[in-house]
This record gives C-alpha cells, structure tokens and sequence, in this order.
C-alpha cells in the first residue's frame, strides 16, 4: 500500500503533468517543422537541385522480383537516404529553436538578477536604528 501511495505523491507534485504536457507540445512542434521542411523548405531546394524530390533519393540494393502474372512478388529493397536528409534536417531546425528558445529564457533570468542585485537593501526599521544609536552612546560612555 505504501508503494501506491508513494506514486499518487510523485504523480500530483506538479512533475509529471509538466512533463505530459511538454510531451505533447513537442509532439505538436514536431510535426509543424516536420510539415515546414517537407512542404517549404525541401521542395525550392530539390528545384536548386535539379528537380529533385528528396523523399524518392534511394538506392537500390535488391531489386523487386515479379511473379509469373507480372505483378510484384518480393518488394525492392532500398536504402532511403532522402528521407534521412529530411529528417536531419527536421532535428537541425528542431535543435535551433530549441537553443534559441533556452538562450531568451536564460536571458530573462539574468535581466531578473540584475534587478534583484540592483536593488539596495531595505532600510532597517526605526526601532533597530535608535537601539544601534543607544548601543554607541553606552560604548562612549
């Protein structure tokens, strides 16, 4: 039973929601810049290219066979490498939003230290002063 209860207080604590929802924005985000290389960025570049569309770039290791009606039997195997080109760069736009991302929130943080060493102490109280006035009388004394 202790176990159980242990796992309510990890789940409520605020973490694992966090985490859950950061899941499911990443996801989200993936698919956009997914949708952005493949549907704006790969296909003017395939053009500067030569007209290449990145998604059809393979080779081919084994061809298909056909069976005796003409149809496909054993399909080709091949080697995608186009796809792999569009995936890197899925992960480097990814990673560059992500760093600039981490970089402006690091930037907050500083702005928000400054301000907090900028700002001089609070005075003390009115009672705190005049007992250090009483305490320096009684020293000369």
């Amino acid at each position: 039973m202790g176990m159980l209860k242990e796992f309510k207080e990890f789940a409520v604590k605020g973490n694992v929601v966090d985490l859950a929802v950061a899941v499911i924005i990443g996801g989200a985000f993936g698919k956009i810049v997914s949708s952005f290389v493949n549907d704006i960025i790969m296909p003017p570049l395939g053009l500067m290219l030569g007209g290449v569309d990145f998604k059809d770039l393979a080779v081919v290791l084994k061809e298909a066979e056909m069976d005796a009606a003409g149809e496909v039997a054993v399909a080709a195997v091949t080697l995608n490498y186009g796809m792999f080109i569009q995936n890197v760069v899925d992960f480097v736009i990814i990673a560059f939003v992500i760093f600039l991302a981490i970089k402006g929130m690091n930037n907050m943080k500083k702005k928000e230290e400054k301000k907090e060493e900028a700002a001089p102490p609070p005075a003390p109280p009115k009672s705190e002063v005049l007992l250090e006035e009483i305490r320096d009388l009684l020293k000369k004394q």
